[in-house]
């Protein structure tokens, strides 16, 4: 793989979980490089955008994790089943806009990404995202705590913790969104916001009606990140460990629970505008104004086709959506 696309995939994979929406029962959506995935219970569309203006598609029928296992209708584990399911999805949409990409530029020696090369890719970003949202702001503030008395215990070190995550995080997001490449997928991503909001309001989803609609969605990835630190922290602080490694361990093995804790949150927010836990989610509206852009006519049209797609799919295996 040329490492042009190799860094390409990485910064697209580190927004995954940005980029990502969803719920089991609803219409979701990720954006991907080029165009949008849709999301309903029983099918799943990418639609991308070709250079010559005809839109590519890829659909699939796919399966509830709750249909499919029965624990996953649990709380807390129905989180991490439609998680999994989410970043496996959206890896496929991510694959398939990244080899319509490499088609398009018409690189001699480009070959389409391949299943090996998307697994290094994957696992190279989860040791990045790792070492630096785990290993470096705990590392920064056992630093910290050992020069400052004050922010040497348990709660004030792991408070620390957190907030140089969130720095970290919010640096990282202002620094990536610089690229244009970036930009266009957060433009998409705004069009996959307006065309669900549009669909979700009852009116007949056109670009015009679309248009209407904010960027900014309550079921975004870019609130639950913000939702998992806040989470974290909160967790962290509970757990007796001392030591810098055993801190370290208990970090990366808490990762499922403080997602799926999270999920309902969030899942909790979006139901019930308003509520006083809904306000935990205000900052990540807040975010979305730099991860969700205005996007273009042409923009929203790929976002109701890929709707439009994956609708038309659910509808022929007799599915039903609960509008929430």
């Amino acid at each position: 793989m040329p490492v042009r696309t190799f860094l390409r995939l990485f910064a697209h994979i580190q927004m995954l979980p940005i980029l990502e929406s969803g719920e089991e029962t609803l219409v979701g959506g990720q954006a991907v490089m080029e165009g949008v995935m849709m999301r309903a219970p029983h099918s799943y569309c990418v639609a991308v955008r070709k250079p010559n203006g005809e839109i590519a598609t890829d659909e699939l029928p796919v399966s509830r994790m709750s249909e499919k296992y029965r624990f996953f209708q649990w709380p807390v584990l129905r989180g991490l089943g439609t998680l999994g399911q989410a970043m496996t999805l959206g890896l496929k949409a991510l694959r398939f806009s990244a080899n319509m990409a490499l088609e398009a530029e018409q690189a001699a020696a480009a070959k389409p990404v391949s299943n090996g090369a998307l697994v290094a890719n994957l696992l190279f970003s989860l040791a990045f995202f790792i070492f630096l949202y785990k290993f470096v702001p705990l590392y920064l503030a056992t630093q910290i705590g050992s020069h400052v008395a004050a922010l040497h215990g348990r709660v004030m070190l792991n408070l620390v913790d957190g907030f140089i995550r969130i720095g970290i995080f919010l640096a990282f997001l202002f620094l990536i969104s610089r690229a244009k490449d970036i930009r266009r997928v957060f433009e998409y991503h705004g069009a996959e916001h307006k065309v669900v909001f549009n669909y979700e309001s009852g009116q007949p989803v056109t670009v015009e009606n679309a248009q209407r609609f904010v960027t900014w969605h309550p079921r975004c990835g870019t609130s639950f990140l913000l939702v998992v630190m806040v989470i974290s922290m909160l967790v962290y602080i509970a757990i007796p460990f001392d030591g810098f490694t055993a801190r370290l361990l208990s970090r990366i093995a808490l990762l499922p629970l403080i997602a799926g804790l999270s999920y309902e949150l969030i899942r909790f927010a979006a139901k019930r505008q308003g509520s006083f836990l809904a306000l935990l989610t205000t900052p990540g509206l807040w975010l979305q104004r730099v991860t969700t852009q205005p996007p273009s006519n042409e923009q929203a049209e790929v976002a109701i086709c890929a709707l439009d797609r994956a609708m038309a799919l659910e509808s022929k295996q007799g599915g039903e959506l609960v509008i929430a």
